[in-house]
């Protein structure tokens, strides 16, 4: 397969709609690198919970983040790292606790921005596949392909407990099912960067398809823009 050059593909969705794994083996396929904002946010999160600082407080989350080196670097096999202060947390952010602390810490605009910079000076060298919030409408509003995965509630809460088995946390599938709730609710309402679909974006239900189907979906998109 012929494989379109230097194309930014956004990717956006709520929690467990797949966007991770999706991205992942896109960015594998076409040889991009991939960019998870997301991990971001998580590791200002971490940061902020391991110092004992008020997540809810906008400005300190905003002085946090500027004051904070993240790095995303890929591996040889495809997979990216994530470094916090030079600290590998890849493991370390995808807590629930560290997850329910990012959902609260990115709803911040002082945060948003700084990171925003960051992302938008990785969207301007092409060649990427970035998953996350605002991708669409703020850091690459002019991506050649923007997908917009979802799947049910019920789907989204079992892929997520799942998650959380193989990495050995122990919670039940309703508690996570709650989480995922109120996940959602917490995303689509608030003020700074609302879980939202770009207008222009394609939208894939992922309910029933396995990572693979749906990724190769968005190469055949991918493709398809780029006329290879």
């Amino acid at each position: 397969m012929k494989r379109p050059k230097g194309l930014v593909i956004a990717i956006d969705g709520p929690v467990g709609a797949g966007k991770s794994t999706v991205a992942k083996l896109v960015a594998r396929k076409l040889g991009y690198l991939y960019v998870d904002t997301g991990a971001m946010y998580r590791a200002v999160a971490l940061k902020a919970l391991r110092l004992g600082m008020d997540i809810n407080d906008p400005i300190v989350m905003a002085m946090l983040a500027e004051a904070t080196d993240i790095q995303l670097q890929q591996q040889n096999d495809g997979s990216v790292r994530v470094f916090l202060d030079g600290e590998d947390v890849t493991e370390a952010i995808r807590t629930p606790e560290v997850s329910e602390a990012s959902s609260i810490v990115s709803a911040h605009e002082g945060v948003r921005k700084v990171l925003a910079e960051r992302q938008k000076a990785m969207a301007e060298l092409g060649g990427v596949v970035m998953e996350g919030r605002d991708i669409q409408t703020v850091i690459a509003p002019d991506a050649e392909v923007k997908i917009f995965l979802t799947a049910s509630l019920e789907e989204r809460a079992r892929r997520r407990w799942l998650e959380l088995q193989q990495k050995g946390i122990s919670v039940s599938y309703e508690e996570v099912l709650q989480e995922v709730k109120e996940r959602d609710e917490r995303d689509k309402s608030r003020a700074i960067a609302p879980l939202r679909k770009a207008p222009d974006a394609v939208e894939i239900d992922t309910t029933g398809m396995t990572p693979e189907e749906v990724a190769e979906k968005i190469v055949e998109l991918a493709c398809k823009r780029a006329g290879v």
